[in-house]
């Protein structure tokens, strides 16, 4: 049987073929796992004193590691030794001593196993009752493994306990249940002791002939490699022939079993003497008594330990009641100081309250106003627009330029207010976009090219060639940056020059590290003004201020966009010999990119005959817009107010709706909503001089298809116009 169990449960064990490792050294390899291969080894080789030696030196090297896992198979090891030398009250400590180990441990074999054998353990020692309840604990770590050849086994040990307790009933019934169920090679061996308790059972009910022919049927399935329970066999034979009055066939099965005991007897004599045993125990007994001296010694060690700490302790006692006599003296001024400093926290809340509602109302106060003032602008944009489309004398374009141009200053400082409004109350958020970077920076060179020709300025970018075509970024925030850089080093230079200089400062991986250094010849900025350059409303003096304009928040802008990207600024410059501002940014590398679209540009043709409703409520926006749309040969139709739009749209025919956002009664937005309800299909584009609350995606959600933003830029409100309709450009 010894040879079933450890093929099921000793996983750890390794094959039943006994070779021994090969180079082991165990002074090289002081390890758990060298002595235990060895243990192995001498174990299936029937050499119990040394696989008890090298056990044991595994279970002491587990012990000096503290590795809990290494320990419980060593005491298993030496278990299953114990076990086959029939000394099974040691066996069944060892086993015991495992499961102490491992049992607050997630259940697995060796705890499964450990139960297992200390059953067997306790059925030798005719434990009977200890051995069913171990056995049930066996049996639920393997139903939790999943391991269902083991309840086989389980169920034999528990037959054989029954027919020890005398339970003859219970115990036929799990031995037929397992000769019915086992039909593997491997489990036959079952099935023999199964037959052969069977008949030992029937032996004692006098039922001899019954008996004779379950023994029968067990020596015929028992291997000749199981001699135990062969010679078992064959005894209850020659004992039940002789009951049955047939003594030849008695006699023959006695002297099978007597050569099958003597070569037993002859394999014991290799395993262990009983002298090396006692030898063995006394051996770790003296062990064990060193190491309690060991302890011992150590605990008189934190013993003397334990009474200096007791001494300190009543020393730190003495001064701490000196300490809480002090304390308790000045109370009074500490409670006194407790409430001044809640009174100031208070006083500091309510302060806290103030400054962020003081800073909403000024977002608010800026929103507003910002929003309010493009009404007002687009007027002023769109009647210079019209009035320089109409071929004005020569002394009257003069003036309109001079207009288009203070138009034009207003919108740049709204949208700088709105920007800043922006980023302060955290409405902005970062894009992760694949952009080529060469040909970003490109568009923009082109973009300003106008612009450093009004200073006669020699304007220029140029890119390292470490640095990667395409990155993964955000493109819009970065063009404000370098758009704003740039306009300030155009601005501020004259006749000179001004440089972009784009390079790679790290790249780790797929994660690079950018620097943009803008430099330029122009005025510089004073030493004492450094400090403050990126400071809201800040310029160098009054008199650069009036000289050269600006609203003082591009540098702001800058800073502010910058540190939300996650990079940094820093400026050198030299007062009447310029500037040079370098940025540094990080990026992802990108993945390449299909060809860009060819830019867009809109056919005058497509306007011709266009019917266009109109929804606007300012009386000098409708003249300036419908004045805009009549001048490309488009018809237009003015409401103004969201409820009549609605019923136009029900009762007749357009091409293309301008929907203003902000109407008398309902509002563009609830408008478009109702209008989506029965037409689906008509273009509906926002006109809206947007504020800080809104943005393209939340009017795009209400069914707008495009927007416009106030005041109108003539070249981009044709151009989206012209997109829209029947998508003919």
């Amino acid at each position: 049987m010894k040879f079933l169990y450890l093929l099921l449960f000793c996983f750890w064990i390794g094959s039943g073929v006994a070779q021994k490792p090969a180079n082991v050294d165990t002074k090289a390899v002081d390890s758990t796992f060298s002595y235990l291969e060895l243990s192995s080894y001498y174990y299936n080789s029937n050499e119990y004193k040394s696989a008890l030696d090298c056990a044991q030196k595994a279970l002491d090297y587990s012990k000096s590691i503290r590795n809990p896992q290494k320990m419980a198979q060593s005491y298993v090891a030496l278990g299953d030794i114990y076990f086959d030398l029939n000394t099974f009250d040691e066996a069944a400590n060892q086993y015991s001593n495992c499961l102490e180990i491992i049992n607050h441990l997630t259940p697995s074999r060796e705890q499964a196993y450990a139960y297992f054998q200390l059953a067997l353990s306790q059925i030798e020692l005719k434990q009977y009752d200890k051995a069913e309840y171990i056995l049930k604990k066996a049996q639920n770590c393997y139903a939790k493994l999943g391991i269902s050849d083991a309840i086989t086994l389980i169920q034999l040990q528990k037959g054989i306990i029954h027919e020890a307790k005398g339970d003859f009933a219970s115990a036929r019934l799990i031995f037929n249940q397992l000769i019915a169920a086992n039909k593997l090679e491997d489990l036959l061996k079952i099935s023999a002791e199964s037959y052969y308790h069977l008949g030992t059972i029937e032996l004692k009910n006098k039922q001899y002939s019954l008996a004779i022919s379950y023994l029968n049927k067990a020596n015929a399935l028992a291997g000749t490699d199981n001699f135990r329970l062969k010679a078992k066999i064959l005894m209850a034979l020659s004992k039940g022939y002789e009951a049955n009055k047939n003594l030849p066939i008695a006699f023959k099965f006695l002297r099978l079993h007597m050569n099958m005991d003597d070569s037993i007897a002859h394999l014991s004599l290799k395993k262990i003497l009983p002298e090396d045993l006692t030898q063995f125990k006394e051996k770790e007994r003296l062990k064990t008594i060193e190491e309690l001296d060991k302890i011992n010694k150590q605990q008189e060690k934190v013993n003397r330990i334990a009474n200096f700490i007791i001494i300190l302790t009543i020393a730190f006692i003495f001064i701490l009641s000196l300490f809480i006599y002090s304390l308790s003296k000045n109370n009074k001024f500490h409670k006194k100081s407790n409430t001044l400093l809640a009174d100031k926290n208070k006083q500091l809340n309510l302060a806290i309250n103030k400054a962020e509602k003081a800073s909403k109302a000024r977002a608010d106060f800026l929103s507003t106003v910002s929003h309010e003032l493009r009404t007002p602008l687009n007027a002023i944009n769109g009647i210079t627009h019209l009035l320089l489309e109409e071929k004005p004398k020569a002394t009257q374009l003069e003036y309109l330029n001079s207009l288009k141009f203070s138009g034009n200053y207003l919108l740049t400082f709204i949208n700088d207010i709105l920007e800043i409004n922006r980023i302060d109350s955290a409405g902005i958020e970062i894009e992760k976009l694949n952009f080529n970077l060469r040909e970003h920076l490109a568009n923009l060179q082109n973009s300003l090219k106008e612009t450093a020709l009004i200073n006669n300025n020699r304007f220029a970018i140029s890119i390292d060639t470490e640095v990667p075509t395409v990155i993964l970024g955000d493109p819009t925030k970065l063009s404000q940056i370098l758009l704003n850089l740039i306009n300030n080093a155009l601005k501020f230079t004259k006749n000179g020059e001004v440089h972009v200089y784009t390079s790679l400062l790290s790249r780790q991986d797929n994660q690079l590290q950018l620097i943009f250094k803008v430099s330029d010849t122009g005025i510089g900025i004073p030493a004492e003004k450094l400090d403050t350059v990126f400071d809201s409303f800040t310029q160098g003096s009054v008199e650069i201020n009036r000289k050269y304009g600006g609203t003082g928040l591009g540098l702001s802008i800058v800073k502010r966009l910058t540190d939300i990207l996650g990079g940094s600024i820093s400026l050198e410059s030299q007062l009447g010999k310029g500037s040079a501002f370098s940025v540094v940014l990080p990026f992802g590398l990108g993945t390449e990119l299909a060809d860009s679209p060819p830019k867009f540009t809109y056919d005058n043709n497509v306007f011709k005959g266009k019917k266009i409703l109109l929804i606007e409520d300012n009386k000098i926006n409708q003249m300036i817009t419908k004045k805009m749309l009549e001048n490309k040969k488009m018809v237009c139709e003015v409401i103004d107010n969201g409820e009549d739009a609605i019923v136009a749209v029900q009762n007749h025919s357009y091409d293309l709706v301008l929907m203003d956002v902000h109407l008398p009664g309902i509002n563009g937005t609830i408008a478009t909503q109702s209008i989506r309800t029965f037409n689906s299909q008509i273009k509906i584009i926002a006109l809206t001089a947007i504020s800080l609350n809104e943005n393209r995606d939340l009017l795009l959600s209400f069914g707008m298809n495009d927007l416009i933003t106030k005041p109108f830029n003539p070249e981009e409100f044709y151009q989206i116009i012209c997109k829209h309709l029947e998508g003919e450009c």
